[in-house]
């Protein structure tokens, strides 16, 4: 493969899951959180795993948010959020108070609602309901199972909603804006379907038309 995929690394969360399915796809990837790597990425990976607050933090103090905006919205390069990444282009979060999101993918970050039967955190696998066949599930089988470890989730408008899962109540397991994903769950540590699904976003990358 000849995709450029920067791994964009803001200070939270571990990376290494995601280099190890990247480097088995055979991707030309990088990890970084540099200015110059982010413009010159083809495009990009946003992980992470722990805090909201510390996230919107990191990516302000680092000054990683105006050029990735840039790049994303305005030169319309893809970008793949993965759990924490996906959550953080909502408006905002209520995680431990109320925080502002990265505003890219209108809609809100709120904590799942817990029963005795549906424990919080959400930690496991489960299957997809496909809503929109987009581009990174048109390799998978009819409800694919992917591995999911979080407490809040997206609550976006319906007609960005590519999949949902269920765990007490529908939850938001994947949503597509044109060319920015989001996943909830976590594709590098999904076994066989997750590197489906990563292939898939690199073999979008690589038919992609670019502003």
């Amino acid at each position: 493969m000849n995709s450029d995929v920067l791994v964009i690394d803001y200070g939270v969360g571990n990376h290494q899951s995601v280099e190890n399915a990247l480097k088995f796809l055979g991707a030309k990837y990088k990890v970084s959180g540099k200015i110059e790597d982010i413009k010159q990425a083809r495009a990009f990976i946003f992980p992470g795993v722990g805090a909201f607050a510390e996230a919107a933090h990191n990516l302000s103090r680092r000054g990683i948010e105006p050029i990735l905006r840039d790049q994303v919205l305005v030169k319309k390069k893809p970008l793949l959020g993965i759990c924490l990444g996906m959550q953080l282009l909502a408006e905002d979060s209520q995680e431990n108070g109320f925080h502002q999101g990265l505003g890219w993918i209108k809609g809100h970050v709120v904590k799942l609602n817990s029963n005795r039967e549906f424990k919080i955190p959400h930690v496991g696998w489960n299957s997809l309901n496909i809503k929109i066949l987009t581009p990174l599930f048109n390799q998978l089988s009819p409800d694919p199972t992917f591995y999911f470890d979080h407490s809040y989730h997206f609550s976006a408008e319906p007609h960005l909603i590519a999949a949902t899962a269920w765990h007490g109540t529908e939850v938001i397991a994947a949503i597509q804006k044109q060319h920015i994903f989001g996943v909830q769950f976590h594709p590098e540590k999904s076994q066989r379907n997750g590197l489906k699904f990563l292939r898939a976003f690199l073999n979008f990358i690589n038919h992609y038309s670019y502003a």
